[in-house]
């Protein structure tokens, strides 16, 4: 994802006891009040909330609640009943609902983790590696298919990432500076310091895989024609917090984007799972956000994650919580990859150069839709080769896959732009390259199995539908 996996430097000492934060008041701070309730207290932290209200709430009704309960409102969204609030007050929880309201961010605080969050695309990268042929891009059929088509400049895809480099030569025709935002307030902010990158080249990765231009320099998207708009929903830590991408989803869906690229799960937990209570919150507001984006034809991509797990019985998550030491624990039926195994989300694996799945890509029957080059780093340029702010660099993982699935939904959708999303994912599916369960998927050459494929050939755990095809979706 990113898959941007580092571990949280807490710059805050805190507690979280009964699900509310605690700490005392420093000597020279004066309690907060609040206008309307004068029992509020400020000792801080100022935390950041993401609340889930019942349908149809107004935004006057859901501010006044918030206000109760000693918050203030950031944003709401009514088409969603979802907002975020913050609050410096430790009651805001209990007096909110601890059922309806959840601090990804106090989560955070409360691990004090000294370490940052690790990125899975970087462990990924062959030390060493050099531009070369983009492999990737004859493995889909992409220079067929540009001879037919290369994308309509109607067809806008969000990349909600760590931002676009706006400078990048490949990428300066493609960008739409008036489509993009940064999230990470959980509020849209259309400036160009909000959604430009910071700390990390993963979005200008991505972006590039999506849509470099087709001038002869650099490299060439699957899809050069179409648009691209950077929505930041990843913080300088690495962190993908809920509030962040509901934000991208609902800005894409305000802005009437094509498609949406997400290369992430969402923190602080690799599995969300319903059966807890903040992180039914978390599940219900991105499930809602999603649903909404497709009901405004927004096709929602997400790759599948690097964590090698069957997402249809993981059994056990040893990754989370992401922003802190990690801890083995069970996790359940309720459990999911956020946003990759929603109901109205594409779900994408990783193959390497071979097109076999990936050593470190997760799969699952009913969890992968298609399949895509994510690349394999045991070789110097086995990884994807794609733009970045300095140049060029490669990466691999399911972060490389995704982008590849969402530029060829974005071929198919300027090919076929009456098409709606649930038509475009469908579409999507229908143009892939069937790959078979291999008979043999030893990898390491140890005599046993690394992973276990079910299904058939159309449609199986580790490929989904198959492998996306440019050259298919410019012409079927």
């Amino acid at each position: 994802m990113p898959l941007l996996h580092r571990a949280r430097a807490a710059a805050l000492t805190a507690l979280l006891a009964a699900g509310c934060m605690t700490a005392s008041v420093p000597a020279a701070a004066q309690p907060w009040v609040s206008p309307t309730t004068p029992s509020c207290i400020q000792p801080g932290p100022l935390l950041r909330y993401l609340v889930v209200f019942s349908q149809l709430t107004t935004p006057a009704m859901a501010d006044a609640e918030i206000t109760e309960a000693c918050g203030t409102t950031t944003v709401y969204y009514p088409e969603i009943s979802v907002a975020v609030a913050t609050s410096p007050d430790p009651s805001f929880l209990k007096l909110i609902g601890p059922q309806r309201a959840y601090s990804a961010q106090g989560e955070s605080i409360a691990k004090r983790s000294a370490k940052r969050k690790k990125d899975d695309t970087e462990l990924l990268r062959p030390a060493g590696a050099r531009p070369g042929e983009q492999w990737d891009m004859d493995l889909i059929k992409t220079s067929a298919a540009h001879e037919i088509a290369t994308g309509d400049k109607s067809v806008v895809v969000g990349v909600l990432d760590s931002g676009v480099d706006p400078r990048h030569p490949d990428l300066v025709d493609a960008l739409a500076p008036e489509l993009s935002a940064g999230c990470l307030t959980g509020k849209p902010d259309p400036s160009p310091s909000a959604w430009a990158p910071t700390t990390s080249a993963h979005g200008t990765h991505v972006a590039g895989t999506i849509a470099a231009a087709d001038d002869g320099r650099g490299i060439t998207g699957v899809a050069p024609g179409v648009r691209i708009a950077s929505v930041k929903v990843v913080d300088d830590e690495g962190f993908i917090y809920p509030e962040y991408a509901v934000c991208g989803f609902m800005w894409a869906a305000s802005r009437n984007m094509t498609i949406t690229n997400n290369s992430y799960f969402i923190d602080p937990y690799l599995f969300t799972c319903q059966s807890a209570p903040g992180q039914r919150v978390v599940y219900e507001a991105v499930r809602r956000a999603v649903d909404y984006a497709t009901s405004r034809d927004v096709l929602t991509v997400a790759a599948a994650g690097n964590a090698a797990a069957d997402l249809s019985r993981p059994g056990r998550d040893s990754m989370s919580p992401t922003n802190g030491d990690a801890q083995t624990r069970p996790v359940d039926s309720t459990c999911v990859v956020l946003p990759a195994q929603l109901k109205n989300v594409v779900g994408v694996s990783a193959v390497e150069s071979t097109k076999t799945k990936a050593g470190y890509s997760s799969y699952g029957l009913g969890a992968i839709d298609v399949t895509a080059p994510g690349g394999d780093a045991r070789t110097p340029t086995g990884c994807v080769l794609s733009t970045v702010p300095t140049g060029y660099d490669h990466s691999c993982g399911t972060s490389m896959a995704a982008p590849h699935a969402a530029g060829v939904a974005a071929l198919i959708a300027s090919t076929h732009p009456e098409a709606d999303a649930v038509s475009l994912g469908r579409m999507l599916n229908a143009q892939a390259e069937t790959l078979a369960c291999p008979a043999d998927y030893d990898l390491n050459g140890t005599g046993v199995q690394d992973a276990f494929c079910t299904g058939y050939s159309e449609y199986n755990s580790f490929y989904g539908h198959g492998l996306v095809d440019a050259l298919a979706a410019v012409t079927k």
